[in-house]
Protein backbone atom coordinates (compact mmCIF):
# COMPACT_ATOMS: atom_id res chain seq x y z
CA UNK A 1 0.00 0.00 0.00
CA UNK A 2 1.82 3.27 -1.04
CA UNK A 3 1.50 6.42 1.30
CA UNK A 4 -0.68 8.49 -0.69
CA UNK A 5 -3.63 5.54 -0.60
CA UNK A 6 -3.00 5.16 3.21
CA UNK A 7 -6.05 7.24 4.57
CA UNK A 8 -3.68 8.70 6.79
CA UNK A 9 -6.13 12.15 6.44
CA UNK A 10 -8.80 10.17 8.60
CA UNK A 11 -11.82 12.87 8.69
CA UNK A 12 -12.77 13.94 12.41
CA UNK A 13 -16.36 11.42 11.36
CA UNK A 14 -14.27 8.42 10.44
CA UNK A 15 -12.56 8.48 13.24
CA UNK A 16 -14.94 8.87 16.11
CA UNK A 17 -17.00 5.85 14.04
CA UNK A 18 -14.27 3.75 14.34
CA UNK A 19 -13.55 4.73 18.40
CA UNK A 20 -17.27 4.03 18.95
CA UNK A 21 -17.20 0.73 17.07
CA UNK A 22 -14.33 -0.34 19.58
CA UNK A 23 -15.92 1.57 22.52
CA UNK A 24 -18.92 -0.59 21.91
CA UNK A 25 -17.30 -4.31 22.38
CA UNK A 26 -17.75 -5.82 25.39
CA UNK A 27 -15.14 -5.93 28.22
CA UNK A 28 -14.56 -9.53 28.45
CA UNK A 29 -10.89 -11.30 28.83
CA UNK A 30 -10.45 -14.19 27.00
CA UNK A 31 -11.96 -16.75 29.46
CA UNK A 32 -15.24 -14.60 29.28
CA UNK A 33 -14.64 -12.33 32.70
CA UNK A 34 -15.91 -9.23 32.88
CA UNK A 35 -12.30 -7.11 32.84
CA UNK A 36 -12.35 -3.84 34.27
CA UNK A 37 -11.61 -0.45 32.75
CA UNK A 38 -8.61 0.43 35.16
CA UNK A 39 -5.72 2.47 33.74
CA UNK A 40 -1.72 0.81 33.75
CA UNK A 41 -0.02 3.62 36.29
CA UNK A 42 3.04 1.34 37.34
CA UNK A 43 6.44 2.49 35.24
CA UNK A 44 9.98 0.44 34.07
CA UNK A 45 12.70 1.97 32.91
CA UNK A 46 13.94 0.53 29.73
CA UNK A 47 17.84 1.98 30.03
CA UNK A 48 17.15 6.13 31.21
CA UNK A 49 14.23 5.68 29.21
CA UNK A 50 10.99 5.60 30.89
CA UNK A 51 7.38 3.77 29.88
CA UNK A 52 4.83 1.83 31.09
CA UNK A 53 5.14 -1.38 32.60
CA UNK A 54 3.28 -2.64 29.66
CA UNK A 55 3.58 -2.16 26.13
CA UNK A 56 1.86 -2.50 23.08
CA UNK A 57 2.96 -4.22 19.78
CA UNK A 58 1.59 -3.09 17.25
CA UNK A 59 2.68 -5.21 13.99
CA UNK A 60 -0.83 -7.29 14.49
CA UNK A 61 -2.26 -4.06 13.54
CA UNK A 62 -1.69 -3.51 9.92
CA UNK A 63 -2.01 -7.42 9.56
CA UNK A 64 0.56 -10.66 10.53
CA UNK A 65 -2.55 -13.19 11.44
CA UNK A 66 -4.56 -12.03 8.54
CA UNK A 67 -5.91 -9.13 6.55
CA UNK A 68 -5.27 -6.12 8.07
CA UNK A 69 -8.39 -4.80 10.14
CA UNK A 70 -10.78 -1.66 9.67
CA UNK A 71 -7.70 1.77 9.70
CA UNK A 72 -10.00 3.66 11.48
CA UNK A 73 -10.51 0.93 14.37
CA UNK A 74 -6.99 0.40 14.52
CA UNK A 75 -6.31 4.18 15.49
CA UNK A 76 -8.56 4.27 17.80
CA UNK A 77 -7.44 0.89 19.41
CA UNK A 78 -4.03 2.93 19.55
CA UNK A 79 -5.77 5.98 20.97
CA UNK A 80 -7.67 3.87 23.48
CA UNK A 81 -4.23 2.18 24.64
CA UNK A 82 -3.01 5.80 25.23
CA UNK A 83 -6.40 6.43 27.22
CA UNK A 84 -5.40 3.62 29.80
CA UNK A 85 -1.48 5.06 30.66
CA UNK A 86 0.21 2.88 27.98
CA UNK A 87 3.32 4.96 26.21
CA UNK A 88 5.31 2.81 24.60
CA UNK A 89 4.27 1.61 21.35
CA UNK A 90 6.72 -0.98 19.41
CA UNK A 91 6.61 -0.63 15.35
CA UNK A 92 9.33 -1.11 12.43
CA UNK A 93 9.66 0.18 8.78
CA UNK A 94 9.03 -3.74 7.85
CA UNK A 95 5.54 -3.98 9.67
CA UNK A 96 3.40 -3.21 6.42
CA UNK A 97 6.22 -2.41 5.33
CA UNK A 98 5.72 1.37 6.22
CA UNK A 99 1.94 1.16 6.45
CA UNK A 100 2.02 0.58 10.50
CA UNK A 101 4.44 3.35 11.26
CA UNK A 102 2.25 5.62 9.06
CA UNK A 103 -0.89 4.26 11.00
CA UNK A 104 0.91 5.13 14.33
CA UNK A 105 1.58 8.61 12.84
CA UNK A 106 -2.13 9.52 12.83
CA UNK A 107 -2.99 7.86 16.07
CA UNK A 108 -0.61 9.99 17.47
CA UNK A 109 -1.76 13.49 16.39
CA UNK A 110 -2.36 15.59 19.47
CA UNK A 111 -0.51 12.85 21.59
CA UNK A 112 2.86 13.01 20.71
CA UNK A 113 4.92 14.07 23.38
CA UNK A 114 2.86 11.56 25.13
CA UNK A 115 4.26 8.43 23.72
CA UNK A 116 7.34 6.62 23.11
CA UNK A 117 7.76 5.40 19.40
CA UNK A 118 9.50 2.35 18.89
CA UNK A 119 10.79 1.53 15.67
CA UNK A 120 13.30 -0.78 13.79
CA UNK A 121 15.60 -0.19 10.82
CA UNK A 122 17.80 -3.23 9.37
CA UNK A 123 15.97 -4.76 6.31
CA UNK A 124 16.47 -4.00 2.57
CA UNK A 125 12.69 -4.45 1.63
CA UNK A 126 13.56 -4.29 -2.38
CA UNK A 127 10.80 -3.57 -4.97
CA UNK A 128 8.84 -5.85 -3.89
CA UNK A 129 8.15 -4.20 -0.22
CA UNK A 130 9.18 -7.49 1.51
CA UNK A 131 12.62 -7.86 3.90
CA UNK A 132 14.70 -9.60 1.38
CA UNK A 133 18.75 -9.34 3.35
CA UNK A 134 19.85 -7.84 6.15
CA UNK A 135 21.28 -4.40 5.50
CA UNK A 136 22.38 -2.13 8.41
CA UNK A 137 25.26 0.03 6.58
CA UNK A 138 25.55 3.29 8.14
CA UNK A 139 24.12 5.16 4.47
CA UNK A 140 20.56 2.98 4.76
CA UNK A 141 20.15 3.48 8.83
CA UNK A 142 19.72 7.43 7.87
CA UNK A 143 17.34 6.45 5.29
CA UNK A 144 15.53 4.55 7.06
CA UNK A 145 15.40 6.73 10.22
CA UNK A 146 14.23 9.39 7.72
CA UNK A 147 11.41 7.81 6.32
CA UNK A 148 10.51 6.83 9.40
CA UNK A 149 10.38 10.31 10.62
CA UNK A 150 8.20 11.22 7.94
CA UNK A 151 5.79 8.28 8.57
CA UNK A 152 5.07 9.06 12.49
CA UNK A 153 5.31 12.67 11.03
CA UNK A 154 7.58 13.58 14.29
CA UNK A 155 11.03 15.33 14.65
CA UNK A 156 12.82 12.60 16.63
CA UNK A 157 12.32 8.45 17.26
CA UNK A 158 12.26 7.91 20.81
CA UNK A 159 13.26 4.20 20.52
CA UNK A 160 15.54 2.51 17.80
CA UNK A 161 16.43 -0.84 17.00
CA UNK A 162 18.22 -2.66 14.79
CA UNK A 163 15.85 -5.38 13.59
CA UNK A 164 18.29 -7.91 13.31
CA UNK A 165 21.86 -8.42 13.69
CA UNK A 166 23.53 -7.88 10.08
CA UNK A 167 26.60 -9.96 9.27
CA UNK A 168 28.12 -8.01 6.69
CA UNK A 169 28.48 -4.47 8.93
CA UNK A 170 30.23 -4.69 12.31
CA UNK A 171 27.81 -3.64 15.38
CA UNK A 172 30.33 -0.86 16.37
CA UNK A 173 29.33 0.50 12.83
CA UNK A 174 25.87 0.33 13.57
CA UNK A 175 25.69 1.99 17.53
CA UNK A 176 28.17 4.76 15.87
CA UNK A 177 25.51 5.49 13.56
CA UNK A 178 22.75 5.73 15.89
CA UNK A 179 25.09 8.05 18.38
CA UNK A 180 25.26 10.03 15.95
CA UNK A 181 21.96 10.47 15.15
CA UNK A 182 21.10 10.76 18.70
CA UNK A 183 23.32 13.71 18.38
CA UNK A 184 21.28 15.11 15.96
CA UNK A 185 18.48 14.70 18.19
CA UNK A 186 16.70 12.34 15.52
CA UNK A 187 17.06 9.37 17.88
CA UNK A 188 16.64 9.11 21.27
CA UNK A 189 17.40 5.79 22.72
CA UNK A 190 19.11 2.89 21.03
CA UNK A 191 17.80 -0.71 20.80
CA UNK A 192 19.16 -4.11 19.58
CA UNK A 193 16.81 -6.97 18.79
CA UNK A 194 18.07 -10.46 18.70
CA UNK A 195 21.64 -9.93 19.43
CA UNK A 196 24.67 -12.67 20.61
CA UNK A 197 25.46 -11.24 24.01
CA UNK A 198 28.77 -9.89 22.50
CA UNK A 199 27.19 -7.68 20.44
CA UNK A 200 25.47 -6.30 23.13
CA UNK A 201 28.48 -5.55 25.07
CA UNK A 202 30.62 -4.50 21.89
CA UNK A 203 27.35 -1.89 21.12
CA UNK A 204 27.03 -0.79 24.59
CA UNK A 205 30.59 0.62 24.53
CA UNK A 206 29.89 3.03 21.49
CA UNK A 207 26.53 4.01 21.84
CA UNK A 208 24.61 2.82 25.64
CA UNK A 209 21.82 0.25 24.60
CA UNK A 210 18.74 0.86 26.28
CA UNK A 211 16.56 -2.14 25.61
CA UNK A 212 17.47 -5.63 24.16
CA UNK A 213 13.84 -6.65 21.91
CA UNK A 214 14.02 -10.74 21.64
CA UNK A 215 11.55 -13.99 21.80
CA UNK A 216 10.57 -14.46 25.27
CA UNK A 217 7.61 -16.18 26.54
CA UNK A 218 6.71 -18.66 28.72
CA UNK A 219 7.09 -20.82 25.64
CA UNK A 220 10.73 -19.75 25.25
CA UNK A 221 12.57 -19.19 27.99
CA UNK A 222 16.07 -19.16 27.02
CA UNK A 223 16.68 -15.23 27.69
CA UNK A 224 16.61 -16.33 31.05
CA UNK A 225 19.66 -18.29 30.95
CA UNK A 226 22.19 -16.21 28.95
CA UNK A 227 20.80 -12.55 27.64
CA UNK A 228 19.08 -11.23 30.70
CA UNK A 229 22.40 -11.57 33.67
CA UNK A 230 24.22 -9.40 31.06
CA UNK A 231 21.04 -6.76 30.96
CA UNK A 232 21.04 -6.76 34.89
CA UNK A 233 24.69 -6.38 34.77
CA UNK A 234 24.71 -3.59 32.27
CA UNK A 235 21.41 -2.02 33.06
CA UNK A 236 19.49 -2.28 30.29
CA UNK A 237 15.87 -2.92 29.59
CA UNK A 238 14.08 -6.41 27.84
CA UNK A 239 11.54 -6.23 25.76
CA UNK A 240 10.28 -9.76 25.00
CA UNK A 241 8.20 -10.00 21.64
CA UNK A 242 5.19 -12.52 21.34
CA UNK A 243 4.83 -12.99 25.23
CA UNK A 244 1.75 -14.68 24.82
CA UNK A 245 3.26 -16.93 22.10
CA UNK A 246 1.24 -15.95 19.57
CA UNK A 247 -2.08 -16.26 21.00
CA UNK A 248 -1.65 -19.63 22.76
CA UNK A 249 -0.63 -18.33 26.26
CA UNK A 250 -3.89 -16.13 25.78
CA UNK A 251 -5.99 -19.09 25.18
CA UNK A 252 -6.69 -17.76 21.70
CA UNK A 253 -5.48 -20.92 20.07
CA UNK A 254 -7.71 -24.46 20.52
CA UNK A 255 -7.01 -28.16 19.00
CA UNK A 256 -9.15 -27.39 15.63
CA UNK A 257 -8.26 -23.60 14.66
CA UNK A 258 -6.84 -23.18 11.31
CA UNK A 259 -4.84 -20.33 9.89
CA UNK A 260 -5.44 -18.58 7.04
CA UNK A 261 -2.93 -18.34 3.99
CA UNK A 262 -2.27 -14.42 5.26
CA UNK A 263 -2.07 -15.56 8.90
CA UNK A 264 1.66 -16.17 10.09
CA UNK A 265 0.80 -18.54 12.81
CA UNK A 266 0.81 -21.50 10.04
CA UNK A 267 4.71 -20.73 10.05
CA UNK A 268 4.85 -21.44 13.83
CA UNK A 269 5.95 -24.80 14.51
CA UNK A 270 4.63 -25.02 18.26
CA UNK A 271 1.30 -24.64 16.59
CA UNK A 272 1.47 -27.64 14.13
CA UNK A 273 -0.24 -31.01 14.74
CA UNK A 274 2.48 -32.81 16.21
CA UNK A 275 3.27 -30.16 18.79
CA UNK A 276 -0.42 -28.39 19.34
CA UNK A 277 -1.59 -30.78 21.77
CA UNK A 278 0.88 -31.23 24.12
CA UNK A 279 1.36 -27.54 23.81
CA UNK A 280 -2.70 -27.20 24.72
CA UNK A 281 -2.27 -29.76 27.60
CA UNK A 282 0.31 -26.86 28.82
CA UNK A 283 -1.97 -24.36 28.28
CA UNK A 284 -4.14 -25.77 30.63
CA UNK A 285 -1.97 -26.26 33.51
CA UNK A 286 -1.75 -22.27 33.19
CA UNK A 287 -5.09 -21.65 32.97
CA UNK A 288 -5.63 -23.82 36.28
CA UNK A 289 -3.14 -21.63 37.84
CA UNK A 290 -4.92 -18.25 36.82
CA UNK A 291 -7.99 -19.70 38.10
CA UNK A 292 -7.15 -20.02 41.43
CA UNK A 293 -5.43 -16.50 41.26
CA UNK A 294 -8.65 -15.23 40.14
CA UNK A 295 -6.67 -13.48 37.12
CA UNK A 296 -6.66 -14.26 33.12
CA UNK A 297 -4.38 -16.59 31.47
CA UNK A 298 -2.43 -13.76 29.54
CA UNK A 299 -2.13 -11.65 32.82
CA UNK A 300 -0.48 -14.79 34.72
CA UNK A 301 2.08 -15.23 31.97
CA UNK A 302 3.05 -11.77 31.22
CA UNK A 303 3.21 -11.24 35.06
CA UNK A 304 5.88 -14.23 35.34
CA UNK A 305 7.94 -12.16 32.79
CA UNK A 306 7.98 -9.14 34.21
CA UNK A 307 8.56 -10.92 37.83
CA UNK A 308 12.19 -12.12 36.45
CA UNK A 309 13.81 -8.49 36.03
CA UNK A 310 12.48 -5.22 36.43
CA UNK A 311 13.41 -4.32 33.31
CA UNK A 312 11.55 -6.36 31.31
CA UNK A 313 8.68 -4.59 29.51
CA UNK A 314 6.18 -6.78 27.57
CA UNK A 315 4.87 -5.83 24.13
CA UNK A 316 1.87 -8.16 23.36
CA UNK A 317 0.15 -6.88 20.47
CA UNK A 318 -4.03 -7.44 19.91
CA UNK A 319 -6.64 -5.73 17.70
CA UNK A 320 -8.95 -6.25 20.27
CA UNK A 321 -10.03 -3.94 22.95
CA UNK A 322 -10.92 -5.51 25.27
CA UNK A 323 -7.88 -7.99 24.94
CA UNK A 324 -5.74 -4.69 25.44
CA UNK A 325 -7.34 -3.78 28.84
CA UNK A 326 -6.87 -7.34 30.23
CA UNK A 327 -3.08 -7.35 29.71
CA UNK A 328 -1.97 -4.02 30.88
CA UNK A 329 -3.94 -5.09 33.65
CA UNK A 330 -0.95 -8.01 34.42
CA UNK A 331 1.64 -4.85 36.19
CA UNK A 332 -1.37 -5.38 39.04
CA UNK A 333 -0.74 -9.09 39.42
CA UNK A 334 2.03 -10.31 42.23
CA UNK A 335 3.12 -13.27 42.31
CA UNK A 336 4.33 -14.98 45.25
CA UNK A 337 6.38 -18.56 45.89
CA UNK A 338 3.78 -20.92 45.69
CA UNK A 339 2.87 -19.48 42.17
CA UNK A 340 6.24 -19.78 41.01
CA UNK A 341 6.74 -23.02 42.44
CA UNK A 342 3.34 -24.11 40.21
CA UNK A 343 4.25 -21.83 37.27
CA UNK A 344 7.70 -24.37 37.15
CA UNK A 345 5.80 -27.87 37.92
CA UNK A 346 3.75 -26.75 34.78
CA UNK A 347 6.78 -25.89 32.98
CA UNK A 348 9.14 -28.78 33.63
CA UNK A 349 5.98 -31.11 31.43
CA UNK A 350 6.98 -28.72 28.38
CA UNK A 351 10.06 -28.06 26.26
CA UNK A 352 11.06 -24.77 25.80
CA UNK A 353 11.36 -23.65 22.38
CA UNK A 354 11.96 -20.79 19.87
CA UNK A 355 8.68 -19.73 17.51
CA UNK A 356 10.89 -19.72 14.48
CA UNK A 357 14.14 -21.18 15.18
CA UNK A 358 17.53 -19.89 13.87
CA UNK A 359 16.39 -15.97 13.72
CA UNK A 360 18.80 -13.59 15.46
CA UNK A 361 22.26 -14.08 16.69
CA UNK A 362 21.33 -16.03 19.96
Amino acid sequence: MAFDDFSIRTSRRQFISGAAALSALPAFGAAGRTVASGSITAKRRLGTLEVSSVGLGCQVLTGLYGPAKDLNEMIALVRAAHDRGVTLFDSGEAYGPYTNEQLLGEAFQGIRNEVVVSTKFGWDLGRSNRPSRRDSRPEHIREVVEASLRNFRTDRIDLLYQHRPDPEVPVEDVAGTVRDLIAEGKVLHFGLSEPSIDMIRRAHAIQPVAAVQNEYSLMWRGPEKDVMPVLRELGIGFVPFSPLATGLLAGAINADMVFGEQDARRRVLRLNADQRPENLAFVDRLRAIARGKEVSLSQLSLAYLMVQYEGVVPIPGTTQLSHMAENIRAAEVALNDEDLGAIAEALSMVESARMYPGQGAT
